[in-house]
């Protein structure tokens, strides 16, 4: 048992889906199994739809998911985030960059690196060349400065897991503070230790982790979740039918009919049982959780 917190950290661009519910479900029993808090953030950096968050909140309550003290509003926050930023840059630990997203998908990646890795092409520009890129009109994003190009975390569903690391933004070139920027101080500064979230997401903790060194902030314990597909096998999606819990409701089925299937695709519920959230918090066995993903069809 910890003192520490876990969180749910929706983006309010839409409604849940099954699949996010289901997430936010093991995150709440992660962090609620392990005496933790249990937080919400809003990232509300980017896209915005007028009412998402409510129906987000509204869908979280109806399943009986509950957090603790007020949520925090990434959009609040802008001024942190440029202040770490100028600290690291202090530090000489950022550079900026002037690329695109096409001049980097179409540049030669460094050996060794992934496709996609930022291949370093602004790191050792001289000022003369920032000038004329500056002059040329384009605004340049701040990129950290890594010392190494591969991290190790410690997974609790998928072990040791090593994972590269490039030139990541810190700070894009419209100004918008960077998701893996955002994430990791937000963690740290809500105390946050235990982070839950689906497993497209473990290629990201090496990067993550390894910011968070560089700013003192300890290791959070990960936990990467199987995703939920659809038949073709591809992540689901709104176009597969009645994905949301207003949709299932729409269907005839209540909050509790959509928990109880949430719990029998987690093992934690038969048939025909409606197991609360307290039932599953007392059944709730990290390792006897399913490795791989929940494959549903919600067109019917």
């Amino acid at each position: 048992m910890t003192t520490g917190a876990g969180r749910f950290a929706p983006s309010p661009s839409g409604d849940l889906h099954i699949g996010n519910l289901r997430t936010a479900l093991l995150a709440w029993l992660f962090a609620r199994s392990t005496g933790r808090s249990f937080l919400l953030r809003i990232e509300d950096l980017d896209r915005v739809r007028p009412g998402a968050e409510e129906r987000q909140l509204r869908d979280l309550a109806a399943l009986g998911l509950g957090f603790d003290g007020e949520s925090v509003r990434q959009s609040k926050r802008r001024a942190r985030y440029d202040a770490v930023v100028d600290a690291l840059g202090e530090r000489g630990a950022t550079y900026e960059c002037f690329c695109t997203r096409r001049e980097i998908l179409e540049a030669a990646s460094a050996p060794h690196s992934p496709p996609g890795a930022y291949p370093g092409t602004c790191r050792d520009l001289t000022s003369r060349e920032r000038d004329e890129r500056r002059v040329s009109g384009r605004s340049p994003a701040i990129r950290l400065r890594a010392d190494v190009t591969e991290y190790t975390v410690t997974d609790l569903l998928h072990g040791s897991w090593t994972g590269a690391v490039d030139d990541l933004v810190l700070r894009r070139g419209d100004g918008i503070p960077a998701y893996n920027l955002a994430v990791v101080v937000d963690d740290g500064d809500a105390g946050i230790d235990q982070v839950v979230r689906g497993d497209d997401l473990l290629a990201s903790a090496p990067r993550q982790a390894y910011l968070a060194s560089l700013l003192g902030i300890d290791e959070p314990v990960y936990a990467h979740v199987p995703l939920v597909l659809n038949t073709e096998g591809k992540r689901l999606a709104k176009r597969d039918g009645a994905v949301t819990l207003a949709d299932r409701e729409a269907l005839g089925e209540t909050p509790r009919d959509v928990l109880a299937m949430l719990a029998r695709s987690l093992r934690l519920a038969g048939d025909g049982e409606h197991p609360g959230t307290a039932d599953l918090l007392a059944r709730f066995d990290p390792s006897a959780l399913p490795r791989e993903p929940w494959i549903v069809d919600m067109s019917a």
